[in-house]
């Protein structure tokens, strides 16, 4: 897999393409996207997100992906380093490092569009306009002061609704569609995902959901569960260098024997097998 590299701190990259041109890569740093117009698919570590304008997208060194473009659509891509996320990580000053921080170091492998809300959306947009006008002058002695300060200001903004989302109790609906949003935003955390806290979270008789998640879907909670985190498994083990004991500790295993057990009950292969090729 390509891996691209980013030889200065910062870049802005601002593009339409019609259909996508680049194999699906990891980069060596950390890249917002942001969608100006389009529609289409965003590939990202082995999960697929339906695009529109105004979606926003983070990625990070251990991320893969690429587009399936399916309308002419307009990108603009912020591209920064690890000094600049430590520049930011070493000024004690600021109250909003550490959420900064969090936000770079959560992983990006079960969510699509951070911002879901327009307002929302659009101040980031206001704040990548500015951005964009002063990087025109990126020679300028102001330059770095100006950009850190917008910078900061939108990975906040980012900050507050991933975290926002993550955090919130789908109260609001009792959908299958819900059930599977939030099966995806915690296929890390396997003690939300046991039946009683989903039950609690979705206001179900623990006995229930199970029935109303098979009734609607065709397939038992659990089996879903264990589908799309061995789904997840198998993306990481083709395209991210983490060793067998670091994905079974991502996922929530409690050792790898049990980890590479459950992986080859459901896909006939072991773990290594599948990394090595010799499925083929």
């Amino acid at each position: 897999m390509k891996r691209y590299i980013l030889h200065t701190s910062f870049n802005i990259y601002h593009f339409e393409a019609a259909s996508w041109v680049h194999a699906v890569h990891t980069h060596t740093y950390f890249e917002i996207i942001f969608i100006l117009k389009g529609r289409g698919i965003h590939n990202m570590n082995g999960n697929a997100f339906p695009y529109t304008q105004g979606d926003v997208f983070l990625l990070g060194p251990q991320d893969y992906h690429d587009f399936a473009i399916e309308e002419l659509t307009e990108f603009c891509f912020i591209r920064f380093n690890e000094s600049i996320h430590k520049h930011y990580g070493e000024e004690k000053d600021s109250n909003g490092q550490p959420i900064i921080k969090a936000l770079l170091t959560t992983s990006s492998q079960s969510r699509g569009s951070i911002v879901l809300d327009n307002q929302e959306k659009k101040k980031l947009h206001a704040l990548l306009m500015v951005l964009e006008a002063e990087y025109e002058r990126h020679q300028s002695s102001h330059f770095a002061i100006i950009r850190d300060s917008l910078m900061r200001c939108m990975l906040m903004i980012l900050a507050r609704n991933l975290f926002d989302q993550t955090s919130a109790r789908p109260l609001v609906s009792h959908s299958v569609e819900a059930m599977l949003l939030y099966i995806r935003q915690h296929i890390y955390q396997p003690d939300k995902l046991r039946i009683e806290n989903l039950a609690e979270a979705f206001h179900y008789a623990p006995a229930y959901i199970s029935l109303f998640f098979k009734k609607q879907t065709g397939e038992s909670l659990k089996q879903y569960i264990i589908k799309h985190k061995i789904k997840l498994i198998e993306a990481r083990l083709l395209y991210s260098p983490l060793s067998l004991a670091q994905i079974a500790y991502e996922f929530g295993y409690t050792d790898e024997s049990h980890f590479c057990k459950q992986f080859k009950k459901y896909t006939g292969i072991t773990p290594t097998t599948l990394r090595t090729g010799r499925h083929k």
